[in-house]
């Protein structure tokens, strides 16, 4: 129980306030909002979920959340156990939100590990949308408070919300679990010039060298790698960028790679979307491992060498000090702004 208390002078009139917490999941991910209530010790609310014959998605709280605070676990991709496509998922995280907001939820936070249209973040050509703020606004209408992601296409997607926006990074779990592999000549491979930063980060981070690759992309989803730019001969390659989708462009690094000299490679990513023929890429690649985050859910069929990491402890944190009104930055020791 907290109180409240107004400046003597003015009255002396004392304000209770019991703070509740809410934790609720969409379709998209129920696992993980799973996990985070767990640790949490909050059982996931209540919700009704469906869609409609004609494609309408619908949702419906089933438990008060009037002076809550409602934390939407709904990372906005799809779910093929559950039937739910990209913008379905987007479309019931803005309903679950909007219907917060109308139960006189106290606070409404999106809990978005993975932000879908992302990628679309500037205009690479005439004409387009820029589909990444374009969604930060509908989520803003729609009600949100703030909004808690991890490891953005960019950094600054941020600067496309007016409300606060936490921004995690797996980068501390991933660099863990490969210096825990105790692996020797270690160089850290970027897939393209704009994953330098990052990638010099996680070199540092495991005490290995940095080597870069010349990619350019003709085309949407494809994308051509010219050579190498560093020293890979005879080492232990981890290729590290922020998502694996198609695989396409890891299967080319992975190759150039290897051609290079390298003995071995990895792949390391925050976000495992594996769409399309992802799998039989990844499959041709000759990784020894793939490792990535669970801020989606993995498609079936997922090869024997695929390893994913859970970013439970990392959100419940997150989550746990914005309920409390603490430091968010305080759970990375104010590390966590990679770009």
């Amino acid at each position: 129980m907290s109180f409240l208390e107004t400046s003597p002078a003015a009255t002396d009139l004392r304000v209770e306030y019991d703070k509740r917490m809410m934790l609720v999941s969409g379709r998209a991910n129920p696992e993980l909002a799973a996990r985070i209530g767990s640790k949490l010790g909050v059982q996931p609310g209540g919700v009704t979920r469906k869609t409609f014959a004609n494609g309408e998605v619908y949702c419906r709280f089933e438990e008060s959340v009037r002076g809550a605070d409602v934390f939407i676990v709904q990372p906005t991709c799809g779910n093929l156990a559950a039937g739910l496509t990209v913008n379905d998922a987007l479309m019931e995280l803005l309903l679950m939100v909007d219907a917060a907001v109308g139960g006189s939820a106290h606070r409404v936070i999106a809990v978005t590990p993975w932000y879908g249209y992302s990628r679309q973040d500037k205009k690479s050509a005439p004409r387009e949308p820029i589909s990444a703020r374009l969604v930060a606004r509908m989520l803003e209408a729609a009600g949100i408070d703030r909004i808690l992601t991890m490891d953005l296409h960019q950094g600054q997607i941020q600067g496309f919300f007016q409300k606060p926006c936490d921004h995690m990074t797996a980068l501390f779990m991933l660099t863990q679990y490969f210096a825990d592999l105790g692996l020797e000549d270690l160089v850290v491979v970027a897939p393209d010039a704009g994953r330098v930063k990052l990638n010099k980060r996680f070199a540092a981070k495991i005490g290995a060298d940095l080597a870069i690759l010349n990619k350019e992309r003709p085309a949407q989803q494809l994308a051509e790698i010219g050579y190498v730019i560093g020293e890979v001969e005879g080492k232990t390659a981890v290729i590290v960028d922020d998502l694996i989708d198609t695989a396409g462009t890891l299967k080319a690094a992975a190759q150039a790679v290897l051609e290079a000299g390298a003995k071995r490679v990895y792949a390391a990513a925050t976000h495992g979307v594996f769409s399309g023929n992802a799998w039989e890429n990844l499959a041709a690649a000759g990784f020894e491992r793939v490792v990535v985050t669970d801020t989606l859910p993995l498609p079936p069929g997922a090869p024997d060498n695929v390893t994913v990491l859970s970013c439970a402890d990392l959100l419940t944190n997150s989550i746990r000090q914005i309920f409390t009104d603490g430091s968010v930055s305080d759970v990375f020791g104010g590390e966590n702004q990679l770009f």
